[in-house]
């Protein structure tokens, strides 16, 4: 438009033609809202950029870079790929185990998240199914270099996890490379002879069941020892059909004589047993004994001195709920020819080859030796050569001649030589 009136950087006007818009600019009024627009556009945008940033920060959603990789593969191989990422993500969650067995849960809590179980059986991953070994001691472990060396047949800790229920306040000094490490579980104060000693073999049960990986349980104490190497005792048990309970019918003082009635209707006099209190189980018993609400309580109330909740639950319990799905029998040795409440100890003047050779040959296959009668030793149905996998009570003084031994007589330790064929002998 001629006639427009330009004013220069001194406010002087001058007439100029629209015909040169190299020379016209907008009034100055009008150039200072529009820088303040401009400026005010820009701060609103810089805050939308940090709060988005923030917001991915907390979880939030924002948009992703391309992924080259992706753009180069066909389509359908990638979404293929992008859900087998997804699945294997979402698994490792309930899947992987804890790094400690410790935790903050209380006892209750700990049974109710220890109870859960799937509903569907065939797992959708490649499942190593674990031994877990629940040591149930009052405080050190005096034995354990022999079982760090038993472990260490296992090549890896793929098919192991270790948990140890100890006197509260106890303090190990285990390195990281031991298999004791970092594996103590929240514990209480239990008493031989008292439902404290049957709490706390539920409370390991329990802690196991944490990691799904688990599938059998073996209860041990800080006296006992392996009695072959790992790779034995993980086949003896992961290709076992049963559980390993012992349950027999006394009717002496020490068996019937200690039924109390306050247990009707659930257990009647005819229905009560007694076993050893080292057992084994499969992981769907080990959940119904943690789960336990209908048996357990009136245990613990009723069953008192001389009535022994840990030798009389299980083995009752199981006689009634699961008869065919336990081997009648333990897999741990003990020597009760000593008579006494207590089975015999074995110190470091007990053990030499001949003693381990009877413990490892077909003559353990006693059968349960406080029944009072010699019973054939089965495997899955069929007579078996190798009836106990540990032995029980070795004194700590037992470790040097146990650890000297080991490698020659037990198939485990440094410079093992001894050619172990009890594998071979497994049904």
């Amino acid at each position: 438009m001629q006639g427009m009136v330009v004013v220069d950087g001194a406010g002087n006007g001058k007439d100029a033609s629209t015909n040169n818009p190299t020379t016209t600019r907008p009034p100055p009024k009008l150039l200072r809202p529009l820088l303040l627009v401009a400026v005010l556009a820009t701060a609103f945008l810089a805050a939308v950029v940090l709060l988005l940033g923030a917001g991915a920060g907390a979880g939030m959603t924002s948009p992703a870079l391309p992924n080259l990789d992706a753009l180069r593969r066909p389509a359908a191989c990638a979404r293929n790929e992008d859900k087998e990422a997804s699945s294997a993500s979402g698994l490792r969650r309930w899947t992987r185990a804890p790094a400690s067995a410790w935790h903050n849960m209380s006892d209750e809590e700990l049974l109710w998240a220890a109870s859960w179980r799937p509903s569907v059986r065939r797992y959708p991953y490649r499942r190593v199914p674990k031994v877990a070994f629940m040591f149930l001691t009052r405080g050190p472990l005096p034995l354990a270099p022999l079982w760090e060396g038993f472990f260490a047949g296992a090549g890896s800790r793929d098919h192991f996890s270790v948990y140890v229920h100890a006197t509260p306040g106890y303090r190990p000094n285990f390195p990281p490379t031991s298999v004791f490490y970092r594996r103590q579980v929240p514990s209480q104060v239990t008493r031989w002879g008292d439902p404290s000693m049957c709490d706390a073999e539920r409370r390991l049960l329990a802690n196991a069941l944490l990691e799904p990986g688990n599938e059998r349980f073996v209860l041990l104490s800080e006296t006992c020892v392996p009695l072959f190497a790992f790779p034995v005792a993980y086949t003896y048990l992961t290709r076992s059909r049963h559980s390993f309970v012992g349950a027999f019918d006394d009717p002496g003082p020490h068996g019937r004589g200690r039924y109390r009635p306050a247990l009707a209707p659930e257990v009647r006099r005819s229905q009560w047993r007694k076993g050893a209190q080292w057992f084994e189980l499969d992981r769907a018993l080990a959940v119904d004994v943690v789960a336990d609400a209908r048996y357990y309580p009136k245990f613990r109330e009723h069953c008192r001195p001389p009535c022994y909740v840990d030798e009389h639950y299980l083995p009752t319990v199981l006689s009634v709920e699961a008869p065919d799905r336990i081997a009648n029998r333990s897999v741990t040795w003990v020597d009760w020819s000593r008579g006494g409440a207590h089975p015999a100890t074995f110190g470091a003047a007990d053990v030499d080859e001949a003693f381990l050779k009877r413990l490892t040959s077909s003559a353990a296959a006693d059968g349960e030796q406080r029944s009072g009668k010699e019973r054939p030793c089965t495997y899955n149905g069929q007579p078996a050569e190798v009836c106990y996998l540990f032995a029980r009570k070795f004194a700590p003084s037992a470790l040097e001649p146990l650890l000297k031994l080991a490698p020659k007589m037990l198939g485990y330790g440094g410079g093992s030589t001894r050619n172990n064929s009890a594998a071979k002998r497994i049904g």
